[in-house]
């Protein structure tokens, strides 16, 4: 494994602070970058994921903003439940965006099961958010991680391994995908496991894909009452050109749609840094123009 740049380095070494509320009888755990004096960033992670897949991006954006990146029910350090409706995981994000005490209205941005969140969010809660942004989160088909949890075997019978390193061994991305950056998907594995008897397991609860979600999101989608834009990966399978084309028809092409060049699904990992220039540079306009009427 290469080793990781200064940049990465530095990003995992900044200032943090970890923090809970309970939403709904389940504690929520989330990560804090900043000290609530800037306006808000909330960054939602994808399915199976949690909070520490943003934790080399976060200090990237906190020149401008204070960031926070949680952890939904059934992920991460949060609690569990018995089910899992997106509508349920929209009222955590706005819970801990009232528990941050923001200075203002945050932007929301969130990735693949993260951004179907974050457009059920801007949907139920436009009024309470700056903006949406939606990383290559698809809307016309299922999210990959329900059709693994679904269909496939990686989400459905976590297995425990007997030592750390047998257990990041196994760590894979769904859907598969090529990433250079093997100093994050490193990281990634580590902070996914959590040790029980006889070994390590993810700390994921294999229930939150126990079934597909019947919530309609084109009509979320088409609903949104804040800022939306759009970021997908060039190679991604999970939003391919038409299915990101499908969606800006949905906001009445009154959102961007950026494209991320050689990015698959998880852009976040694989192409990182030109994915924060793409979010600052959204953000930076944001800031200095008036939205458009749908």
């Amino acid at each position: 494994m290469t080793e990781a740049p200064a940049w990465f380095r530095q990003a995992l070494a900044a200032p943090r602070t970890d923090h809970f509320v309970e939403v709904a009888g389940c504690p929520i755990h989330y990560l804090r970058w900043g000290e609530g004096v800037k306006p808000g960033l909330i960054l939602v992670h994808g399915g199976a994921a949690h909070a520490e897949w943003w934790s080399f991006l976060a200090p990237m954006l906190t020149r401008q903003y204070d960031v926070v990146a949680l952890d939904l029910s059934g992920h991460g350090e949060s609690g569990r439940r018995q089910e899992y409706p997106r509508r349920q995981w929209a009222d955590e994000v706005l819970a801990v965006v009232a528990d941050a005490r923001f200075a203002g209205a945050p932007v929301l941005v969130g990735h693949s099961m993260g951004g179907l969140v974050g457009i059920v969010a801007a949907s139920v809660y436009g009024e309470a958010l700056a903006g949406a942004v939606i990383v290559d989160a698809p809307v016309r088909k299922p999210d990959p991680e329900s059709q693994e949890g679904e269909a496939g075997k990686s989400f459905r019978n976590p297995k425990v391994y007997p030592t750390l390193e047998e257990a990041v061994a196994r760590f894979r991305l769904v859907p598969a995908q090529p990433c250079e950056n093997a100093f994050i998907v490193d990281h990634i594995a580590r902070t996914s496991l959590r040790q029980v008897a006889g070994g390590f397991t993810w700390k994921f609860d294999p229930r939150v894909f126990t079934k597909f979600s019947l919530e309609k999101m084109s009509d979320y989608l088409a609903s949104t009452r804040c800022r939306i834009a759009l970021l997908r990966g060039e190679k991604s399978v999970v939003v391919p050109p038409e299915t990101g084309q499908y969606m800006y028809e949905l906001l009445n092409r009154s959102a961007p749609l950026v494209e991320i060049p050689e990015a698959h699904h998880h852009l976040i990992l694989d192409q990182p840094l030109a994915f924060i220039a793409a979010v600052r540079a959204l953000l930076a306009d944001w800031e200095h123009s008036i939205p458009s009427r749908r």
